[in-house]
């Protein structure tokens, strides 16, 4: 992406379509078939992509276009990566709840032997 392309918080669906190279009418169909991309409307009902956006609609084409999946399959590919990313998400909150749980443990082991030392 270029960098005027980066520094813009929201984009129309003709500047998605220019930085992206896919036609207005496609990513109006991904917008049906893709239950991720749902970029937002504003007041006069045209649609404003986020970063956010723009990256899935480049996921997308990479998964049809590249690596030659049917819609489908992309669906299935694009469901599989977002739940792997909340487990992992999840997974790190646990983590820093279980490394604070050991501190707080080592703490007390430390002042209870503090205590019995002579």
């Amino acid at each position: 992406m270029t960098t005027e392309a980066a520094e813009k918080l929201y984009y129309r669906i003709g500047e998605v379509e220019a930085i992206t190279g896919v036609p207005a009418y496609v990513l109006r169909y991904w917008e049906s078939e893709f239950k991720l991309l749902r970029p937002k409307k504003n007041p006069a009902g045209q649609r404003v992509y986020r970063r956010r956006d723009l990256e899935l609609v480049q996921r997308i084409k990479t998964l049809l276009y590249a690596e030659r999946l049917t819609l489908e399959g992309a669906k299935k590919r694009l469901l599989a990566e977002s739940r792997k990313g909340a487990e992992q998400l999840e997974l790190g909150i646990r983590e820093a709840a279980y490394a604070d749980a050991l501190r707080r443990i080592q703490d007390r082991l430390a002042a209870l032997r503090a205590r019995l030392a002579p």
